[in-house]
């Protein structure tokens, strides 16, 4: 089923899509990224471990000119599958309070300076984790024996 503005749900749908070669592009830069920062390494999983499934998030992005979109995917790891106390001791995520930006905002208006947005493609994969996390491989692009 695709979504409402016709983004692809699930790898399946990605690969009948009459514009599956762009989302493969989108995968395939999203591994690129994933590898260039050694994020992770393909290894056989230890008997006593279980690993995460991952998904494909697909999405249109589109510039100010609303011509053409750019074509987003993002693996994710499935991380509602944990469990607290055996897989992960806590939480953490690093978000932006809507009052730190309300008064960014304030500021910027009250000084008359011009805001730029910016898109961090890879920020959340420089996070140091003091756990090992096994994750499945993504669908499309498994390694044998891995």
């Amino acid at each position: 089923m695709l979504t409402d503005v016709g983004e692809p749900s699930c790898y399946k749908e990605t690969m009948l899509a009459s514009d599956h070669a762009k989302w493969e592009h989108a995968m395939q830069s999203e591994l690129d990224s994933i590898h260039k920062n050694g994020t992770w390494d393909l290894v056989p999983l230890p008997k006593d471990r279980k690993a995460l499934p991952c998904k494909w998030v697909y999405k249109y992005k589109y510039t100010s000119d609303k011509t053409s979109p750019k074509y987003k995917a993002r693996l994710v790891a499935k991380g509602f599958k944990q469990e607290q106390g055996v897989d992960f001791d806590e939480i953490f995520s690093p978000i932006v309070k809507m009052t730190t930006l309300r008064m960014l905002l304030a500021l910027a208006a009250n000084q008359d300076l011009e805001l730029v947005q910016m898109d961090v493609k890879t920020a959340f994969l420089h996070g140091d984790l003091d756990e090992e996390i096994y994750m499945e491989q993504p669908k499309g692009y498994e390694v044998s024996s891995k």
